[in-house]
């Protein structure tokens, strides 16, 4: 049975490679090309690795690459500091053999930080570690709807973002980078714990009916915590620009808070109110 992060290990390095293409990295395109990004051989030969060393990591077989391995793999892809945070985490966890049994405790929200939602003037949630929506605010009601017409299983972010009876929030320009935001969450969660049944059961789903995020998930991106701006579409008020971000709440892992904050002084700080 092929190892689980070796696995996920695999298809991270395949999608980084089919990113790259030949004068990226200073080689001649060549000929006709059958891949889009680089052969295999020409990566192992950028990180100093023979092919059939490499061909074995992409497809999850018994390897376990050395640190040094790594960070002459990460060069070669031109990974950024949290891909190579990730690619680190998915191969020293493929050395380790799998456990028999995962304890994985339920999530909960503590007490203190649902007292801390309800006093806060702004709109924020709760996020499990698979992006489920465990807790929130009246505010983040009034700029998302309510939650609790939704069975709780499917109150999550990547679920909702690709419901396709939701499909009117799509127009907002910024649809798909929210969506690559979530992804790449999930991505993170994901590297922490392979076959966990939630992450499984989301993912499969969603690969299975919608043609866009199996697109979105193939590009294998990471976020281990996120800050962005989105624009909200409200009829009432028009349109409010609001920043996001992520914080981290206690746990190993633990959920997040996401909260949406607007300039103080601008028209959407005044929209914002308005709801």
């Amino acid at each position: 049975m092929t190892h689980p992060y070796a696995r996920e290990l695999g298809d991270f390095l395949r999608a980084r490679r089919a990113r790259l293409r030949p004068r990226d990295v200073g080689l001649e395109p060549g000929g006709r090309r059958k891949v889009a990004g680089l052969r295999r051989e020409e990566l192992a030969l950028l990180a100093g690795l023979s092919t059939d060393y490499y061909q074995r990591m992409e497809q999850g077989r018994e390897v376990r690459p050395s640190d040094d391995v790594l960070d002459a793999l990460a060069g070669a892809l031109g990974l950024d500091d949290q891909e190579r945070r990730h690619l680190l985490t998915l191969a020293h966890a493929a050395r380790r053999p799998v456990p028999a049994r995962v304890e994985r405790a339920p999530e909960r929200v503590p007490d203190s930080t649902r007292r801390l939602l309800r006093v806060m003037d702004t709109p924020a949630v709760v996020l499990g570690r698979h992006l489920d929506l465990l807790d929130w605010n009246p505010k983040a009601v009034a700029l998302l709807g309510d939650p609790d017409g939704y069975p709780p299983d499917r109150l999550n972010m990547l679920l909702l973002m690709f419901d396709d009876t939701l499909t009117s929030r799509r127009t907002c320009p910024d649809w798909e980078q929210q969506a690559l935001d979530y992804i790449g969450m999930m991505r993170a969660a994901v590297a922490t714990d392979p076959t966990h049944p939630r992450a499984t059961a989301i993912v499969g789903e969603l690969s299975i009916r919608s043609a866009e995020f199996r697109r979105l998930w193939g590009r294998h991106d990471v976020r281990e915590s996120v800050s962005g701006t989105k624009t909200f579409r409200i009829p009432e008020v028009g349109d409010v620009v609001l920043d996001w971000d992520t914080y981290p709440l206690p746990g190993n892992p633990g959920p997040v808070m996401l909260v949406f904050t607007a300039e103080p002084g601008t028209p959407h700080a005044d929209r914002l109110r308005l709801l």
